[in-house]
């Protein structure tokens, strides 16, 4: 395989805050529509694969030559995986609490939850246990498998991602893991051409653990294929190319209307396929200069706890959105602050919690490898 250098990371690490922000729009026009078909930003949930791509890909560049030489075990990866995404699942599942308990526990019905239900609810968020349609965990009641942060749902399936990878995905030889991408391929064209939509996985209901687990598979295997692969393009400065066509590609209108669904599924097929894996090989192989390299590191920095910290903000929104039958036009000052606010959020839990915790642990892992 052959090696990268560092400047493949920070465009690599500014795309995934791009893609990051692109959610932020993406949720917030949700107050606004009536369904999917109206839905500006309408394909922002796309971010999700573009998330699962780049994850297998720095994944395979990171972790396979050290798992395979034996420079390091199973057991040391699975503990920096958690170390790296677990610290931020605990205090965004915090952050849904404060924002449920803000709205006065109410349901998206307009009744109201148990304090008891919430605390079940923060301990299966905080400990990546997903909850059924229905069951007391299910404080808004609307089905998601994380209720007080619905976006935890990626985080979950990105655990299974890491666990498949260390003890499978690193294991196959290039032609078995060009079958798994295809297989998974195939799983979800199905579903995407049949319901005009790969956006499952957000909850249990109608095979959605299932769908969600085959999309995941799909991307993050096809990122560590693409890894094993890699051969660098001559490129120069790819950043703001690739960012545009991210920002274009995830701002898509919905396609086909009601009618012809299949067109939208097909759109989605192409982007997750073809143009998601082209972005990453042209900023995998592109260089970052000057300006571009601290906009990178900031956004690369932010990218993971605004994606994982924002929604239960946008619960708030919402709830002020609907309540007050409000328009775009209306209730705009208030999406800007909440957008504002977010990335004030992601940044404090990202400058005062995430790194110098993540930090702190990783001297302990270090000192306890160096002691065996």
């Amino acid at each position: 395989m052959q090696q990268h250098t560092q400047n493949h990371y920070l465009i690599l690490d500014g795309l995934r805050g791009v893609a990051a922000l692109m959610v932020i729009c993406f949720h917030i026009f949700e107050a606004f529509a009536t369904s999917p078909l109206d839905q500006r930003f309408n394909h922002g949930y796309l971010a999700v694969d573009f998330f699962f791509l780049l994850s297998g890909f720095v994944v395979g560049y990171a972790y396979d030559n050290r798992l395979c030489s034996g420079a390091m075990t199973t057991r040391e990866f699975l503990l920096r995986r958690f170390v790296r995404l677990h610290p931020m699942v605990v205090l965004a599942s915090v952050v849904g609490v404060v924002a449920f308990l803000a709205v006065g526990c109410e349901r998206w019905d307009g009744t109201t939850t148990s304090l008891v239900a919430v605390g079940v609810a923060w301990l299966m968020t905080a400990t990546m246990l997903p909850s059924g349609v229905g069951a007391m965990s299910d404080v808004r009641g609307n089905g998601e498998m994380f209720s007080l942060n619905g976006p935890a749902w990626s985080l979950f399936f990105e655990y299974i991602g890491n666990i498949t990878y260390v003890f499978l995905l690193r294991r196959l030889s290039t032609a078995w893991l060009k079958v798994v991408v295809v297989l998974c391929g195939i799983g979800v064209a199905i579903g995407a051409i049949g319901t005009g939509s790969i956006g499952v996985g957000w909850t249990m209901a109608d095979g959605g653990f299932w769908g969600g687990l085959v999309r995941m598979l799909f991307s993050f295997s096809l990122g560590v294929l693409m890894c094993r692969n890699f051969k660098a393009w001559r490129t120069g400065r790819t950043f703001l190319l690739c960012s545009v066509a991210l920002i274009v590609l995830l701002s898509m209108p919905r396609l086909g209307g009601a009618e012809r669904m299949w067109i939208n599924g097909l759109y989605e097929l192409l982007c997750i396929t073809t143009l998601f894996p082209l972005v990453l090989q042209l900023g995998a192989s592109g260089k970052v200069e000057g300006g571009a390299r601290k906009i990178c590191t900031f956004t690369g920095n932010l990218s993971y706890p605004l994606y994982i910290i924002h929604y239960p903000l946008m619960y708030i929104f919402y709830r002020h959105v609907w309540n007050n039958a409000l328009t775009f036009g209306e209730a705009w000052p208030v999406a800007l602050a909440v957008v504002a606010g977010s990335i004030t959020l992601a940044w404090a839990a990202y400058r005062f919690y995430d790194l110098p915790l993540r930090t702190r642990l990783s001297e302990k892992l270090q000192h306890r490898r160096a002691k065996e």
